[in-house]
């Protein structure tokens, strides 16, 4: 599997794209749980048939486009096929010295951010990023080696891996969060998302809470193909800075206000380009009980 994976990562996403939005459809089909659970998603936010049609092989795309994204030599350059929208509030949140948070829902690209920032901003400010690991051996082992890259690290999620982070965030660093991934169970709390409870992260708010770090939000925008001969480029990484209520209230560390925030600032952005949000994603199943939920980001680390 391996070998095949780095085959196809000297594919171009010409081809890759439209085999990735085929399984895309494949899944959608094949699978009743996955349709109806992406139907029901996408129809509580409000999206026409023609979006929720296009989501799907949105999301196939995604899975279609990780043998580059991962299966690229760390000493090749993202280069022309990254740009970038509004990077100067990341500049101003990193010039202020006292750590950067980036939120990146599953939306778009969200691979491509982190690998954005650490090629723009890594030797200067590296990113340290939280994941969470594959159960298959040879695809964990594979994620570890393509996600560790020049200014840009991952941590797993354990509790090893929190310190990390608030480490990292406390020296200056730069840490990226995917805030609506459901965390394990004791790390977070039930909270709107568009219009139903979801188990939400508390990490952020008490990252922030902890160290006083900036929050800037950031988006992968996949371009279609047409998109991609008008722009020079496969992707667009669009930033924006959190307004300072939103910062000062994650920094009180409420956990309540804070999740409900964060999932509303989400909305706002999947709002952007809903129909590459993986509606499929089952947020709102409850936690599953792990050795990161006795983790607590406010203890010393």
């Amino acid at each position: 599997m391996a070998r095949l994976f780095f085959a196809l990562a000297r594919w171009p996403l010409a081809l890759l794209h439209p085999i990735g939005a085929l399984l895309g459809w494949l899944s959608y089909l094949l699978s009743p749980s996955y349709r109806r659970r992406l139907n029901a998603h996408a129809k509580a936010a409000g999206l026409s048939p023609a979006q929720t049609w296009a989501a799907v092989g949105q999301a196939g795309k995604m899975v279609g486009e990780l043998p580059r994204l991962w299966g690229r030599p760390r000493e090749q350059a993202l280069g022309h096929s990254v740009r970038w929208q509004n990077p100067e509030c990341v500049d101003a949140a990193l010039a202020e010295g006292r750590g950067l948070l980036l939120l990146t829902p599953h939306l778009g690209c969200f691979e491509i951010t982190a690998q954005a920032y650490a090629e723009r901003c890594g030797a200067l400010k590296p990113i340290t990023a939280l994941y969470r690991p594959a159960k298959q051996a040879w695809l964990a082992e594979m994620m570890k080696a393509s996600r560790n890259r020049p200014g840009m690290l991952t941590s797993p999620a354990t509790l090893a891996g929190v310190r990390h982070m608030l480490r990292a965030l406390k020296k200056g660093e730069t840490v990226g969060l995917l805030p609506d991934q459901v965390p394990p169970e004791g790390m977070g709390t039930w909270a709107p998302f568009f219009g139903r409870p979801a188990y939400t992260m508390t990490m952020a708010a008490k990252l922030v809470a902890q160290t006083r770090c900036a929050v800037v939000l950031l988006r992968g925008e996949r371009l279609g193909w047409r998109a991609r001969r008008q722009h020079g480029c496969d992707y667009i990484v669009h930033a924006s800075r959190v307004p300072a209520d939103i910062e000062a209230l994650l920094a009180t560390g409420d956990a309540a206000e804070s999740a409900a925030a964060v999932n509303r600032l989400m909305e706002a952005m999947i709002m952007q380009a809903p129909e590459q949000y993986l509606w499929g994603y089952n947020r709102y199943k409850g936690p599953r009980a792990e050795i990161l939920s006795s983790a607590v980001p406010g203890e010393p680390a």
